[in-house]
């Protein structure tokens, strides 16, 4: 890997996207043990309000809190460890490793941002690997639209409109997709079985730790330490 090179077309473009980067059977693996931990209808973790507010039917799991160390592996690949140093500098953190889970017939995710725009060098680096195909069939792609890192914060407006600059994301089992957490970007509605992908969040040296506690949404920022909407953003003129 060209490491310098990645972390152009990173800064670029707000995300970045390497597919077949990590093995197949580990792939496997992981997915056992998530589909296992899951089953095919586990409960959400959000209260009724953020999961209508934020039209996200997503359950996060922290299989690393639960003993599962061989969700290091992926953390401590040299690979993705270099990569991270090229793109965020020394020192940078890691923050923890979480898996999500959208079953069938649910909405995916509404536009975000990971964390508040408000100072454009304090961010979070979202590290997603795939750990089964996504398809168009299955649902769930990812959609981005580039160079928003740098647009300042989410604007205000239907939740799942598109954007005439989106890119969709269509990531195979093994690939690894690196996304600014000041990005805007969604996930489609599930129509297969489910949906899954893991995240090795980080941070650049000096980030404050709950970064990530306040997310923005086209309606509101939401705070998940509290479980409260902070701001109204269709009431607030935002």
């Amino acid at each position: 890997m060209n490491f310098a090179a990645l972390a152009r077309d990173f800064w670029r473009d707000g995300y970045l996207v390497l597919e077949d980067v990590f093995d197949l059977d580990l792939m496997d693996e992981y997915q056992r043990l998530i589909v296992g931990h899951f089953g095919e209808t586990p409960a959400f973790a959000h209260n009724e309000e953020f999961l209508t507010r934020a039209a996200t039917d997503v359950i996060p799991w922290f299989p690393q809190q639960d003993g599962f160390d061989i969700f290091g592996r992926v953390e401590n690949d040299r690979r993705l460890r270099d990569l991270t140093t090229a793109i965020l500098g020394d020192g940078w953190t890691a923050l923890y490793c979480m898996t999500m889970f959208s079953g069938r017939g649910t909405k995916g995710q509404a536009w975000h941002q990971d964390c508040t725009p408000d100072e454009r060098s304090v961010f979070n680096l979202n590290r997603l690997i795939y750990t089964e195909d996504i398809s168009p069939e299955i649902g769930g792609q990812t959609v981005v639209v580039p160079g928003t890192h740098r647009r300042g914060e989410l604007t205000v407006g239907p939740v799942d409109e598109d954007f005439p600059d989106q890119v969709t994301l269509t990531p195979r089992k093994g690939t690894l997709v690196l996304l600014h957490g000041h990005t805007w970007h969604r996930v489609l509605p599930v129509n297969g079985r489910h949906r899954v992908s893991t995240n090795y969040r980080c941070c650049p040296r000096g980030t404050p730790a709950n970064i990530t506690d306040i997310c923005v949404y086209r309606n509101m920022r939401y705070r998940f330490e509290t479980n409260e909407v902070v701001e109204d953003r269709q009431t607030s003129g935002a």
